[in-house]
Formats: C-alpha cells, sequence, structure tokens
C-alpha cells in the first residue's frame, strides 16, 4: 500500500519508476527523512531488473529547495554547534547523489517550479532533465552566506567552469532557457507538457538493451575523470564486453537481417 504522507512516493509502470520528492509544504526540501527515504528507494530501484528507467519529480509546484534550513538551524544548539550533524548530513547527502550517478537505470529529472542549491545539484546530478518553461535554477547559497560547496561538484561537471562559477558566486536565478543554453537540462516544455516529455524519453530508454544502457552509463561516468588514453583502453574493455552480451548479440543480428530488434531479455 502505498503511503500517501510518506517523503517519497514511487509508482512502477511499464518498466519506468516514478520517484516524487512528496513534501510540498517545505518545497521538497531534502530533509533528514527525505533523504533517508530517497537513499531507501534509489537502492530499492538498483536491483529491480524490471526497472529500466527512472523519472524523479517533485508533488506540489517546485521540484526542490535544497536543504532543510530550518532543521539544520536547530542543531546549533548541539554542544558541538551543530559540526558532527552537519558533517553527517553532508555525507548523507553526498551518498545520495552518489547513489544516482552509480544507479543502472538512467535517471530524468523533470523540474517545475524551483531547483535551488542541493535542489539544483539533484538535477545536475540527474543524467538528463526536462524543465517547464518556468522552471528556474539556482545555486543560491552564496547569498545566505553559505557557499554551495557539494552542489558545486555536480555543476561543475555539468557547466563550463565560467558557467558554473557565475552561478555559484553570483547566486542568481536562472531561466529554463538559459540553464538549457549552459548544458544544466536537455529540453524545456511548457507545464502542460512536461510530464509526458519525461515520460517519453523515458519511455525510449525502456526501448533500449538494458545490458547496453547499464555498461554504456557506467562507463560514461568512470572514463570521465580519465586521461585520453587510459579513458580509450577503458572504453574499448567496456564494449567488448557489451558485445558479449546475448541481448547484443541477438540485436545486431537482427540489424544485419533488417528485422525488427528482438524483444530484450537482459542477458
Amino acid at each position: 500500500m502505498i503511503q500517501e504522507d510518506a517523503p517519497v512516493l514511487l509508482d512502477r509502470a511499464e518498466g519506468i519508476a516514478t520517484i516524487t520528492l512528496n513534501r510540498p509544504k517545505s518545497l521538497n526540501a531534502l530533509s533528514e527523512d527525505m533523504l533517508a527515504a530517497l537513499q531507501a528507494t534509489l537502492d530499492d530501484i538498483a536491483t529491480d531488473r524490471d526497472t529500466r528507467a527512472v523519472i524523479l519529480r517533485g508533488a506540489g509546484n517546485h521540484f526542490c529547495a535544497g536543504h532543510n534550513l530550518k532543521e539544520m538551524t536547530a542543531r546549533r544548539a548541539d554542544a558541538d554547534g551543530g559540526k558532527a550533524y552537519f558533517n553527517d548530513l553532508f555525507a548523507t547527502c553526498s551518498k545520495m547523489m552518489l547513489s544516482i550517478v552509480n544507479l543502472p537505470q538512467p535517471v530524468i529529472a523533470e523540474v517545475q517550479g524551483i531547483a535551488t542549491a542541493a535542489g539544483c545539484q539533484l538535477v545536475a546530478t540527474c543524467d538528463l532533465a526536462v524543465a517547464s518553461d518556468t522552471a528556474t535554477f539556482a545555486t543560491s547559497g552564496v547569498n545566505i552566506g553559505l557557499f554551495c560547496s557539494t552542489p558545486m561538484v555536480a555543476l561543475s561537471r555539468n557547466l563550463t567552469r565560467k558557467q558554473a562559477m557565475e552561478m555559484l558566486l553570483l547566486g542568481e536565478f536562472q531561466s529554463a532557457e538559459k540553464a538549457a543554453e549552459m548544458g544544466l537540462i536537455n529540453q524545456v516544455v511548457s507545464q502542460n507538457e512536461l510530464p509526458a516529455a519525461a515520460r517519453a524519453m523515458a519511455t525510449k530508454i525502456v526501448s533500449k538493451a538494458p545490458v547496453a544502457v547499464k555498461i554504456g552509463k557506467q562507463a560514461f561516468y568512470d572514463q570521465a575523470d580519465m586521461g585520453l588514453t587510459e579513458a580509450y583502453a577503458y572504453t574499448g574493455a567496456a564494449m567488448a564486453e557489451n558485445m558479449l552480451a546475448r541481448d547484443t548479440e541477438r540485436g545486431i543480428e537482427a540489424f544485419i537481417a533488417k528485422k525488427p530488434m528482438p524483444e530484450w531479455q537482459d542477458d
């Protein structure tokens, strides 16, 4: 039974898992319970072979406003001023972000409203992103004295250095159109078209051979930080591994014979 009041909702249909951040009153801020629920959901999806693609969205009118500052501020009353708590919180959030990168299935951010600070980090961490034309993006922590250092990790791997530093240092909101120009998101659509656009992208991924998508996603992130020679050696080995998959053999045989692609068996 789905708990409608749970911090994260999960729906599975036709090979697509839709994760909904379900705290609209707090603009889906990444509170302790939200992070824990999101981590548990990602861990569950990681071992689900029936799920081929993931959509991540926010309930209500916004995607995610970042960390829950009220929850964080309350911990200043701790004996150490909150230091241990803050270290644990950011480590927990970083682990969750890495889980998205390491997930076998591609993750698509479906963004409406605001995506700020760690919410913007969440968008940058997802493999793909579709946003409504009214969505806005910012790493605005600098405006209140807290530089978005952990969001910077994902942001600087999506944008050029100058673009990333502009967002981090100025803390200004960027439109969906500007975010697309910068490379933070893939596609801008109207609000009414947003759910369908995200699902259409996920459906296209579901139609591909799961073994190829899994190997390809891992290889993409692994090779990104390698030198050129090492990257070619690594990706060559990845393609050789991919060639040995039975689904790949079936797909190539169908292509050569000019037949429809087979029903993928994930082997």
